[in-house]
């Protein structure tokens, strides 16, 4: 069982919808650390990684472990009901399968979810090996994704040890934003030699509606290998994407 009490509604609020963009079920792990998900989406392209603190929360009572297998968009529908200066309380008894959200704010709300039974396998991600890390300003990735979806379906990383570059291109167009280590914006930069991979657009635009999470975010990926994109919100969360790569041929 569990009640957790928290003020901090974005944490919810923002994240939540983003990631049923992509996964349309989800297992959440509710433990004495805090609340995780680790989900991969139907097509096994991407997977989310989640993790908010118990610190984050105002209020945090959990006994043992709970599970929580959740349609992702029934709980961003509720997610998008709650306001910037409500609270929010989470609460499950031992043995229920359906849980309780309580907004309060001009008046008491409340939203019983129903849990359903979500057979995934974890993801191996933590064993994922990157050859380059970039952290920059989340806006500059936006600009750069949003200037590839002019060009192309798809988005082209590169990374050497002296700058990082979003690129597309099309049959007879091509786009492109580079940034040089000495460049403002680009805060961190690591690559192992030259590296080069594509990765689907779709996906992209979807995982970088994040960056209202946070104003910088870490990108670290290799040669046709996959992505893993991070936002974290100071020391309360932090919302990863894990992408594949589309090789090109």
């Amino acid at each position: 069982m569990f009640k957790l009490v928290l003020s901090d509604v974005d944490l919810l609020r923002n994240t939540i919808p983003i990631i049923a963009e992509i996964i349309d079920e989800g297992v959440f792990r509710v433990d004495q650390n805090g609340i995780s998900l680790v989900s991969p989406d139907r097509a096994m392209v991407a997977v989310i990684d989640m993790k908010i603190l118990s610190t984050a929360f105002d209020e945090y009572k959990c006994e043992g472990e709970e599970l929580l297998g959740v349609n992702m968009a029934g709980l961003a529908a509720v997610m998008k009901r709650v306001k910037p200066n409500d609270k929010l309380i989470l609460e499950k008894e031992t043995g229920d399968n359906k849980f309780t959200i309580t907004i309060k704010g001009d008046g008491t709300r409340r939203f019983v979810i129903p849990l359903i039974d979500v057979k995934t396998e974890k993801p191996p991600i933590d064993k994922l090996a990157f050859t380059g890390r970039v952290e920059l300003e989340s806006r500059l990735v936006e600009d750069g994704i949003a200037d590839a979806d002019v060009i192309s379906d798809a988005v082209i990383l590169e990374a050497n040890g002296q700058s990082f570059a979003i690129k597309a291109k099309g049959d007879v167009s091509f786009a492109s934003m580079e940034l040089k280590k000495s460049d403002k914006g680009l805060l961190d930069l690591k690559a192992e030699g030259n590296i080069r991979a594509q990765y689907p657009l779709e996906y992209l635009k979807k995982m970088i509606k994040a960056a209202k999470l946070s104003e910088q975010m870490v990108i670290e990926f290799g040669t046709d290998y996959p992505v893993r994109i991070g936002f974290r919100s100071i020391d309360k969360m932090e919302l990863n994407f894990v992408l594949a790569p589309r090789v090109e041929t």
